[in-house]
């Protein structure tokens, strides 16, 4: 059986393939077109998904779509209405898009998929491709891509977002095939949109920079965490909450929070790109504080009501949150966990064709032991040497072709240890947002600059941003506090007390990126300004390659972790194919570009192709 998961119209648009319950594929749109966060319909990510898997859209034996756009349109009536006459502006001004478009997501979605097919399809044509479109519940979808690629026969799974349908946070049961829906919070009630508010409120983009929040978090003190809890957020003992909504204008208005939300917190809302100051720094650690406090209280409930279940599964872009992640491992209430790594809305398109496969195809579930199916979200395209090689010199790139791999690895190791910044494009392309040694920039994790050099002078970004270490499996625990496999990049955890290196009390006063500079540990690229880091463990069996590169960096230098950052700069999406790689290779100060076998150095490039592709970044 055959079935195509698709998520679009909100954000991040994607498409997944699972044939006899198997993952074969996954990718965003993003990546084709160039678009972040590309919302359109996935008419790339599906036509690749098809190719890797051999078939035909006609070979489809369900198309799966990850929530249920009526129930979607009940909730925006029912919300208005409810707070009427207040957001008549924004309701004047979704209600023509819904009866537009969004209301007829079926018929757009039959002819988007029947214009893949032939340029005027036929009526008998969209009529087979109907008859084969099922839809799955938004929080259905992120708690099917959590438990059922992951490797437990039977789990608890917790789903936090903004909102679905209605739902916010759900729980549910995972048991072999099977997954039911236990307990729901529902909209406007949402512990994603409290932290979008704040994320709003601090001057970054909604649905994107809540992870520069979480990043800014251990720069400030939570001074304003009774102010959130007083005013804004009712929480009890387990986890369940209300939202004050006379704080908040996402309901029915055109912005996350009003006046009543500045004058509590006594200031407008930062707008974008002004100076970051200490009040921005406190707010992010408050709600960061809050959202962990809800979090735990959440999880431990959980624990204590479903005492016979070991295992917990998250997704939803909370789940993103690694901080609050590590947290919740470090308590125990749990033995095992397993998120997600694509468990925003782009890898509802994969729990949506999982959903199907097991729940309504009711096909046998088979769980390999402390083994997860996702392949280590190395799930998009891949190129040969060969085609790679056409294609860079097409581009006018000078390239070290490297007979094997083996002399690659030894050419790229060297250069890290000598500090240079790299730009590593390898085997199949992540699924989700993490970089995790597909489409990497890679720099030496004990250089007290290189986090400064990669923020300011090859990503474009704000300089207060963490780096996140890639460290070999078998030696984590020697490094980090952390006993687990973290092989997507979403837990944090300290730095071992004998790698880490106290800060005076003048070195602890200075501000900002003064503050980030100043050496704390034995691998300061990566120590954040709380020694914290957030984790990737890198697994022989799921990337040979990888694992093979720094264990070759650890034979040079005695140490097994190296920085490892997402392969774009700012405001564009992660890099996906070798001439994406090249233009962001010349327009960036990286200074070696590694992409199979082919190894490109800055100075032996054309001067005027760095001009060229600068001119080609818009930074925002």
């Amino acid at each position: 059986m055959v079935i195509l998961g698709i998520s679009a119209f909100y954000h991040d648009s994607a498409a997944a393939l699972v044939r006899d319950g198997v993952i074969v594929s996954a990718a965003q749109e993003e990546r084709f077109t160039r678009k972040k966060h590309d919302a359109n319909f996935p008419e790339q990510a599906i036509r690749f998904c098809l190719e890797q898997a051999g078939l035909t859209l006609d070979q489809v034996d369900h198309i799966v779509f990850f929530e249920k756009p009526l129930v979607k349109f009940e909730r925006l009536l029912e919300t208005y209405l409810a707070f009427a006459p207040r957001g008549f502006m924004s309701f004047k001004k979704a209600i023509p898009l819904w009866l537009k478009e969004k209301l007829f997501q079926k018929k757009l979605l039959t002819d988007s998929l029947a214009e893949m097919i032939e340029t005027k399809p036929s009526k008998a044509l969209k009529s087979a491709i109907t008859k084969k479109l099922l839809f799955s519940e938004h929080h259905q979808s992120h708690a099917a891509s959590a438990f059922f690629p992951s490797p437990f026969e039977k789990a608890l799974v917790l789903t936090m977002d903004g909102v679905g349908e209605w739902a916010s946070t759900s729980v549910g049961i995972g048991d072999g095939n099977t997954l039911t829906i236990q307990k729901e919070i529902h909209f406007p009630h949402s512990l994603g949109l409290l932290y979008s508010a704040f994320t709003y409120y601090t001057g970054f983009k909604v649905n994107s920079g809540e992870y520069k929040v979480m990043g800014l978090a251990p720069y400030g003190e939570p001074k304003y965490v009774d102010t959130i809890m007083n005013h804004l957020i009712d929480v009890k003992d387990d986890g369940s909450f209300r939202l004050n909504m006379d704080y908040f204008d996402y309901a029915t208005g055109l912005t996350m929070t009003n006046q009543k939300f500045a004058d509590l917190f006594g200031a407008p809302a930062r707008t974008g790109e002004t100076m970051l100051t200490q009040r921005e720094m406190d707010l992010a650690a408050s709600v960061q504080a809050v959202t962990e406090e809800v979090v735990r209280r959440m999880v431990k409930s959980l624990a204590r009501e479903y005492p016979d279940i070991p295992n917990l599964c998250l997704a939803g872009g909370v789940a993103l949150n690694c901080v609050a992640n590590g947290k919740i491992l470090k308590e125990g209430y749990f033995k095992n966990i397993w998120i997600q790594p694509a468990a925003g809305d782009a890898g509802g398109a994969l729990g949506a064709a999982l959903a199907a496969y097991y729940q309504h195809g009711k096909n046998p579930r088979v769980v390999k032991p402390a083994q997860d199916a996702m392949k280590g979200s190395y799930l998009g395209p891949e190129f040969s040497d060969d085609d790679i090689e056409t294609r860079l010199s097409a581009m006018g790139a000078k390239c070290h072709r490297f007979a094997n791999e083996n002399d690659m690895i030894d050419a790229t190791a060297h250069a890290l240890a000598e500090e240079k910044a790299i730009g590593w494009f390898q085997g199949r392309m992540e699924f989700g947002p993490r970089a995790l040694g597909g489409r990497s920039i890679l720099g030496d994790a004990r250089s007290p600059g290189m986090q400064k050099t990669l923020n300011l002078k090859v990503k474009y970004r704000e300089s207060f941003r963490p780096f996140a270490p890639s460290v070999l499996r078998e030696d984590v625990g020697t490094w980090f506090d952390l006993n687990t496999d973290s092989p997507y990049m979403l837990l944090v955890a300290p730095v071992n007390d004998n790698k880490t290196k106290p800060m005076t009390e003048a070195e602890q006063k200075l501000f900002g990126i003064d503050k980030l500079n100043i050496p704390r540990s034995d691998i300061p690229a990566v120590t954040h300004v709380d020694y914290s880091a957030r984790i990737q463990t890198v697994h022989a069996d799921t990337n040979p390659k990888y694992h093979a590169l720094i264990s070759k960096f650890k034979s040079l230098t005695g140490c097994p972790v190296i920085v490892n950052t997402s392969f774009n700069v700012r405001g564009e999406p992660i890099v996906g194919t070798p001439e994406d790689a090249f233009r962001c290779f010349m327009g960036t100060e990286l200074d070696v570009l590694v992409v199979g076998n082919c190894v490109m150095y800055k100075h032996e490039q054309d001067p005027a192709l760095a001009a060229d592709y600068k001119d080609a970044f818009e930074l925002d």
